[in-house]
Order: structure tokens, then sequence, then C-alpha cells
């Protein structure tokens, strides 16, 4: 059996419905239908992030512009990805590309991905949160860590990824206990590989962990030849069903 319970005992959140938080589906272009669907009334996104090229491209993309605008217009969060390399890009680099996203893309936050967990990258993170706040009036920060960080950085962002793997991970994995100081939308995971036997099962481990936003798919990596994020989950509809449309923020 996974692991099912929270490290604190009372602190499971079993009564809230999660959201959807989209880590980057491919190019509007070559998945037309998939952004299509992430608008359609009802469907309960919390928020997608917007990867043009590998981060906001050298100009601005016409087919991502209108692909934003059309979520945004259906009360969806776009969030630039910015690529932290785990704190190896510079300050400036990361902070240039988050202006791009904005002046091309009117964003309403940024997701820092591949960001580093330890506490000795800690102040260099805060810096880059406070700078990318800045830039916007109510920006929303997700930190992309994949796993659990240094405690610290939950207080540099509104959100922090501390899951992102295979299913076969997650199915076992452990909750942090500092995270039970927190409530539930202050987390997020993404699963991939999830069987859709198991869709049930990865969700209750999800309230159990208090992680509000999640992104589950039956897609894989196949060894890291593929972006298992790039399109939608094959129980896509079934996935929205049980989640529902009763989102709150």
């Amino acid at each position: 059996m996974p692991h099912l319970t929270s490290t604190k005992p009372g602190t499971a959140h079993t009564d809230l419905r999660p959201g959807l938080g989209v880590p980057g589906l491919a190019h509007p272009l070559l998945a037309a239908a998939e952004w299509a669907e992430l608008a359609r009334p009802g469907t309960p996104v919390h928020w997608v992030a917007l990867d043009v090229a590998d981060g906001p491209g050298s100009r601005p993309d016409p087919h991502c512009l209108a692909a934003a605008v059309r979520l945004r217009n259906a009360g969806v969060r776009v969030l630039g990805r910015l690529d932290s390399t785990y704190g190896a890009r510079s300050f400036g680099e990361v902070i240039s590309e988050a202006h791009r996203y904005l002046d091309w893309y009117q964003v309403d936050g940024f997701l820092l991905d591949r960001c580093p967990t330890e506490r000795t990258a800690l102040p260099e993170i805060r810096r880059t949160a406070t700078a990318l706040r800045a830039l916007r009036d109510g920006a929303r920060l997700v930190l992309g860590h994949g796993t659990h960080p240094y405690p610290g950085y939950a207080e540099q962002a509104d959100q922090l990824i501390t899951f992102s793997g295979p299913w076969s991970d997650y199915r076992w994995s452990q909750v942090a206990e500092w995270t039970a100081d927190y409530p539930a939308d202050r987390f997020c995971h993404l699963v991939h590989g999830v069987p859709r036997g198991h869709l049930e099962e990865a969700l209750r481990i999800a309230r159990w962990q208090g992680a509000a936003t999640i992104w589950f798919t039956d897609r894989t990596d196949r060894g890291g030849n593929t972006d298992p994020w790039a399109t939608m989950p094959g129980y896509w509809d079934d996935i929205v069903s049980r989640i529902g449309t009763g989102v709150s923020e």
C-alpha cells in the first residue's frame, strides 16, 4: 500500500477539491484542441504554464498570445515558464525573460522551474522572487522544485511544486513534516504514468499529503525521450469530472 497519511496526525486535507496546474502543453499550433479545452467554462484549472521556446522565445509568437488571451478571458491564470536550471542561470537572464513574457504575453505570473532546493540557494531565489513580484501587481509565483525543498522556500512563493515525477515513485511517496504548517493551496504535485485504474488512488494521495493543485497524466517520458506534459491525459474527461468544478482559490 502507498503512504497515504500525512506526517502529523490530523493535518490531512481530505475535504478539498483539487484543481489543475498545467506544467506546459505543446505549442498551440501542435495542440490547438488541448489549449482550447483548458479554456472551456467550468474546467477546474488553477494555472497554465506558457513555454514558448524553452522560455519566452526571441520574438512575440501570435499563436501563443492568442492562446494566453483565451485562457485569461476564461479566468485562468497564465504563468510564464522560467528555467532556473537549479540556480545555475544568472539573475539577469531570468528577469530579462520575465520582462519578455510580460511585454509579449501579458502573463499573470511565473513558474520558476527547476528551482534549487538547498538552503544555500535560498537567498538568490528570494532575490529573484522579490524582483519577479515587483514586475507585475499581484503576480502569481510558483516554484518548481519537483521535490520537498528547504522549508524557507515556502515563504518566497504562492505555491511550491513538491513532487514531479513518475507514478511508480509517487505511490510510495511521503510528505515532508513541515508542509503541515501550510494550507493545501500552497502545494502542487505533477505525476506522469498514472494508469487510469489508479487515478482515484493518486487523487487520494494528493488529498492526504495536502496538495490542492495537481496534474496527473497517463503519458510517460519513455526513458526521457518524450515530454509527458506536452499532451492531455487520455482520461482527461474522467479527471475533470472527478475533480469537479467547485474549485476555490
